[in-house]
């Protein structure tokens, strides 16, 4: 798949065929969705608690006896029907973590990727570079290469040459930079454009083709 290659002004350079493996790969449906899951579910902390009946304080004493008051027997002010009382079936800490092995992970990435390219999603850039870290111009930059859409800007390595377009991304809604690493199923789903400088795609073809 041939596609079109821009600058930072939003003209166009040259072409660049993309890898065949990454972007034309078979979209599975159900892989991505597996994987999207499973994101979202290991990104759960967990943490929501409840007190059961023996976690609550007071109730120790029977409010009344057994038998000859006319009402239903009780042994504790702390049960589950009581005001105050205990809590069951409720949340109590837990792992939401969801394994799957690493060529589905890939394999689900490779669809995502191809999805987007089918439908015309994917723009690549020669190289994501500012002359100064400033959110003006990374803003009038991606008006002219997405136009109003949200953009994922994905980015080959961490370094000082792309740490300009880090800062001055951050202030800017609907848009997110990423290390080519670090792509995952969430993120390429959240955005509407994937922004792909040659290097990145250097990174993704190493990677996943």
């Amino acid at each position: 798949m041939k596609v079109d290659v821009f600058n930072m002004e939003g003209q166009k350079v040259k072409q660049v065929e993309l890898p065949a493996a990454i972007f034309e790969a078979p979209i599975n449906l159900d892989l991505m969705h597996q994987a999207y899951v499973r994101q979202m579910a290991n990104a759960r902390l967990g943490t929501h608690d409840t007190k059961v009946r023996g976690e609550v304080s007071g109730g120790g004493k029977k409010p009344w006896k057994q038998k000859g008051t006319g009402r239903a027997r009780q042994g504790s002010t702390r049960a589950a029907q009581w005001v105050g009382g205990g809590r069951i079936f409720t949340p109590h800490p837990r792992k939401y973590t969801q394994r799957m092995p690493l060529k589905m992970r890939r394999a689900a990435l490779r669809s995502a990727l191809s999805a987007k390219a089918a439908e015309a999603s994917i723009v690549v850039v020669e190289d994501l570079t500012l002359a100064e870290p400033k959110t003006r111009l990374m803003a009038q930059a991606l008006n002219r290469l997405v136009g109003e859409s949200s953009a994922l800007l994905v980015i080959p390595e961490k370094s000082a040459s792309y740490e300009s377009v880090v800062r001055a991304a951050n202030n800017i809604e609907g848009a997110k930079v990423l290390l080519a690493g670090y792509l995952n199923i969430r993120d390429l789903f959240t955005f509407e454009k994937v922004v792909l400088p040659l290097p990145a795609l250097d990174v993704l073809n190493a990677t996943l083709a």
